[in-house]
């Protein structure tokens, strides 16, 4: 009786964190559904109209939803490939003892602290500006010409500068990982006359399989709403370059005031973004099984 007391208490301490959570979630998102079956535009008030899946329809029939949709996937691919591989590459490289060593893992870390808003000014303006950047300067300094980083690979910028902020999270999760692999295989291994190559690849790899696949699904889930660095940096230009999906959205909402357009679009990024996030998990649960 006690025990059934107990956990009516806790479910009625916990229903009101319950409520507003959801509260916070579903009631935008059935707003956002409304208004997507709605020709809602900001510029046309008094004028919202019932069309069914027409928003819907215009928004994956837009050429400029396959070109977010194609920057989308080619932002969070080369961010997850920077980020791994140079996470495994500092991780293996802070393992090892050094003079400092607390001091530098700090300062590794510290990118991840950093808005993204401060950060996209910071590469914008203090690296990657053709005139006055210091990627400039050592272009001058070489005797090349300048590159207009933004202008001329804008897509490859953001992925630039979306990695240096994520890589900090994978170093430290991949060293944790690291730091919990039995020396004791190390030693026999190079006993057995392994070289280092053959450690990393045979012990070190395999046994952060599953440190990797949680920065990879955490990752991703943010990845996928990346908006603020391309703001900032090149409002989804030069044209459609370097327009993700939730750029599209806003722009198709807040920039031409098509609110209908804009929530499908929120919609249908909702949609692809679990079918993601579901993938991921599935493929966390098989190897956490293994």
């Amino acid at each position: 009786m006690a025990t059934a007391h107990s956990r009516t208490a806790a479910r009625f301490m916990l229903s009101p964190a319950v409520i507003l959570l959801l509260g916070w979630m579903i009631v935008p998102l059935s707003m956002t559904l409304y208004f997507s079956f709605q020709r809602y535009n900001l510029l046309m008030p008094g004028q919202e109209a019932w069309v069914g899946f027409l928003n819907y329809k215009y928004f994956l029939t837009d050429p400029a939803f396959f070109a977010a949709l194609w920057n989308t996937l080619m932002l969070v691919g080369g961010v997850l490939l920077i980020t791994v591989v140079g996470g495994i590459a500092l991780a293996v490289l802070l393992d090892q003892p050094m003079w400092g060593q607390g001091i530098v893992r700090i300062l590794v870390i510290a990118p991840f602290f950093v808005m993204p808003t401060v950060s996209a000014l910071v590469w914008k303006n203090m690296f990657m500006n053709p005139v006055n950047g210091l990627f400039a300067y050592i272009a001058k300094f070489l005797g090349m010409q300048p590159f207009d980083f933004l202008a001329h690979a804008p897509l490859m910028s953001i992925i630039l500068i979306v990695a240096w902020q994520w890589l900090p999270f994978a170093t430290l999760i991949l060293l944790t990982a690291m730091q919990s692999l039995d020396s004791e295989q190390q030693e026999a291994a190079e006993m057995d006359g392994a070289s280092v190559v053959s450690r990393f690849i045979y012990l070190t790899l395999p046994h952060l399989g599953r440190a990797i696949t949680v920065v990879v699904l955490i990752q991703t889930i943010f990845l996928l709403s990346i908006f603020a660095e391309i703001l900032v940096t090149t409002n989804g230009g030069p044209g459609y370059a370097s327009t993700n999906i939730t750029y599209l959205v806003y722009a198709q909402s807040l920039l031409q005031f098509d609110v209908g357009g804009g929530s499908a679009g929120g919609i249908i990024a909702v949609i692809l973004a679990n079918i993601v996030a579901i993938f991921l998990m599935r493929m966390v649960g098989k190897n956490l099984e293994t």
